[in-house]
């Protein structure tokens, strides 16, 4: 009650508040999750968020001038069935799932598709992407973006046609924090800063070659902070443990994630 009382709290959910680990659209009991899920954060009765399947949704704050725009993907409702490697024993990843080559294999559906593209062209200074599962890392294995290349291909191909600048992705799931950078061409680095969770440790962190600075294996949470009163405002992406103590920081401007100029950017 007390944090309500001072600041909005926005959620999405992951496997675990959906209802079952790692489901996906075949999870049978999705549309009572759903209720639940939004009854519990006091989604009111006339948002839009219970006008469609899933619970995707975007909010915008203004002030002086400036917008942030945060986008809550739904990363579960649409997902098809993850695929396995059918190894045995495992490999040193850990975890048995493998990418799909299947171009037409989905992660957000078509519906969401339509409302992110639609999302992104609306004008904001930074745009706060939050996924549950992690979209910037290397594959490792696990649950993420990187089992579905064709739709993480697809997110970049998004944020490039839309000139959607100032995108910086959330996301958790995976028992510690960390932060990522993805590159590709035509494009801004895509940052994306993972905390998960307060309440967890981990004691074994994969490896991933697009990590920026050290992960968190302790409990964590992860920060972003703006100074939007500087011309060109800073962008500090933070890793901090339960104590308050910064782990891990990325200082950026907000000019950095900005489309290069020619016909592959702006």
């Amino acid at each position: 009650m007390a944090l309500r009382s001072h600041c909005p709290s926005l959620a999405i959910w992951d496997d675990h508040d959906y209802g079952a680990n790692d489901a996906g659209s075949e999870y049978p009991a999705r549309a009572t999750s759903r209720e639940l899920f939004l009854d519990f954060w006091r989604e009111p009765a006339a948002s839009p968020r219970r006008e469609h399947e899933g619970i995707y949704h975007a909010e915008r704050f203004e002030a002086d001038g400036r917008s942030l725009q945060v986008i809550l993907l739904d990363t579960r409702s649409f997902r098809d069935p993850l695929k396995r490697t059918g190894e045995s024993p495992l490999p040193p990843f850990k975890n048995g799932y493998k990418p799909t080559p299947d171009r037409g294999t989905a992660l957000l559906g078509e519906a969401q598709w339509e409302w992110l593209e639609a999302t992104l062209r609306e004008p904001a200074d930074l745009r706060v992407i939050a996924t549950s599962i992690q979209f910037g890392h290397s594959y490792n294995g696990w649950e993420s973006w990187t089992l579905i290349p064709g739709e993480r291909r697809r997110m970049i191909s998004l944020i490039r046609s839309t000139a959607a600048e100032g995108v910086v992705f959330i996301s958790g799931d995976v028992h510690w924090g960390e932060i990522n950078r993805q590159r590709a061409a035509g494009m801004y680095p895509l940052y994306d800063v993972t905390a998960s969770g307060i309440n967890q440790d981990w004691d074994v962190i994969e490896p991933s070659s697009r990590r920026v600075g050290p992960a968190v294996s302790e409990h964590n949470v992860g920060w972003i902070e703006v100074d939007w009163a500087q011309a060109d405002p800073s962008v500090k992406l933070m890793s901090m443990d339960a104590s308050g103590s910064i782990r891990n920081q990325v200082d950026l401007r907000l000019s950095d994630l900005n489309l290069p100029p020619g016909p592959a950017g702006r």
